[in-house]
């Protein structure tokens, strides 16, 4: 084990070695074993840190902080029942419905427009492959 992986591994679960991962007790015992002044000074820091850790306790709120504080609270929203939710949902099912038309009002109007059949188009595809393929073979401008 390394002394950054020893320092790391104080700083994420602390300065008492029973908590970190037992999969690594061996090499930390290893390390600390080698190296005892400077594990002992990496488990102090973090013991120090552990203690500031569980000494810190929330503020306690007074009951008229509460009070103030649920009192200034929004009130909530009035349902709006059965009739709110037919409304909402007949809006959704007429956007629905106008995008469907737009829809087919466009392919109607691309269709007259410029009739197409299935054979040009695939020639066109073809014809425009070729050309791409020329194109990265290095044949052409």
């Amino acid at each position: 084990m390394t002394r950054d992986g020893f320092e790391a591994l104080a700083e994420a679960y602390g300065g008492d070695m029973a908590r970190w991962p037992q999969d690594h007790w061996d090499e930390a015992a290893l390390f600390a074993a080698q190296q005892p002044d400077l594990a002992a000074s990496v488990l102090a820091a973090a013991a120090r840190l552990d203690e500031a850790l569980d000494a810190w306790r929330p503020l306690a709120v007074s009951h008229g902080l509460r009070e103030a504080v649920v009192a200034a609270a929004p009130a909530p929203r009035a349902q709006r029942g059965l009739t709110g939710w037919i409304w909402r949902a007949g809006a959704g099912a007429g956007l629905a419905a106008a995008c469907a038309a737009g829809l087919v009002v466009g392919v109607m109007l691309s269709e007259a427009v410029a009739p197409v059949s299935a054979d040009e188009t695939v020639s066109a595809s073809l014809a425009n492959y070729d050309d791409l393929t020329g194109l990265v073979n290095g044949e052409g401008a």
